[in-house]
């Protein structure tokens, strides 16, 4: 079945549109947000045209804030107070979670996913043998591709309003160093790098400095772009101020695997991780 003809979409957009008939959806928004939690939906899908959000299953997420009850979740020794749980069944996905990371019901990790001590909120989606390493956060809606490193204390913002809005997309095989901030739905391409504390915005310029004249970007990395944080001038009533940007300094190599590739984009350039 296609997202366009799924009885459950013109439930859910029209209580979106009027919460009076929320009632007659619940059973429409409780399935979509289970099929989101096992990965028969998504929130974004890529396709031969890019990508594609599906923002009926966004408004089912926001409804279903209005419809969860707030209740006291025991694990352990560990009390939560929330309106929704965190994932079960990991270890039959074939997911490892160190403790206390915390994947949240209405998120679909998939089989060889790590989860250090850090979090993934409800909508997003994590591909397969990714890494989501310590601190690390997955925000509401985020798409993570396979094969994707979040280092240490990484954050990946969550994109819920408007439903249409597209999330924070990172592809497969990309390596995101440590602080890193991405946000506002910027799109990262397959297999790029970006170096510590990076910091992305739909605004942040991402100025490709690799040939005789810059190249300006916003909200998007190239697939396999080099990327280190930056600043450049810019000139107010009160002085001249340096504010941050970003640099795309160089590609890594198609000639060497994923590993190899990423060794010497570190060498080569110079980037800390």
């Amino acid at each position: 079945m296609s997202h366009s003809t799924d009885p459950r979409r013109a439930l859910i957009e029209a209580a979106y549109t009027d919460r009076s008939r929320l009632p007659d959806a619940a059973d429409a928004v409780h399935a979509v947000i289970a099929d989101l939690d096992r990965g028969a939906l998504r929130v974004a899908e890529p396709g031969a045209d890019g990508w594609t959000v599906n923002g009926w299953v966004k408004q089912a997420i926001l409804l279903y804030f209005g419809l969860a009850k707030m209740q006291v979740m025991e694990l352990g020794h560990l009390e939560f107070v929330d309106k929704i749980p965190p994932k079960t069944g990991l270890a039959d996905l074939g997911i490892r979670v160190v403790p206390p990371g915390v994947a949240r019901y209405g998120s679909f990790l998939e089989p060889g996913v790590i989860l250090m001590p850090g979090y993934v909120n409800i909508g997003a989606r994590v591909g397969a043998g990714s890494m989501v390493d310590t601190w690390a956060t997955v925000g509401s809606c985020a798409q993570i591709g396979a094969g994707v490193h979040l280092s240490g204390g990484v954050g990946i913002g969550g994109v819920l309003e408007p439903p249409g809005a597209a999330p924070v997309i990172i592809e497969d095989g990309a390596f995101i160093g440590s602080r890193c901030v991405v946000v506002e739905g910027v799109r990262v391409g397959r297999e790029a790098v970006l170096g510590a504390n990076t910091v992305l915005t739909a605004s942040t310029p991402i100025i490709d400095v690799t040939g005789p004249e810059e190249k300006v970007l916003k909200g998007r990395v190239p697939a396999r772009s080099v990327v280190i944080p930056g600043v450049r001038p810019k000139t107010f009533p009160a002085g001249t101020y340096h504010l941050p940007c970003a640099l795309i300094i160089g590609r890594r190599s198609e000639s060497t695997d994923r590993k190899t590739s990423l060794e010497s984009a570190l060498r080569d350039f110079g980037v800390a991780v």
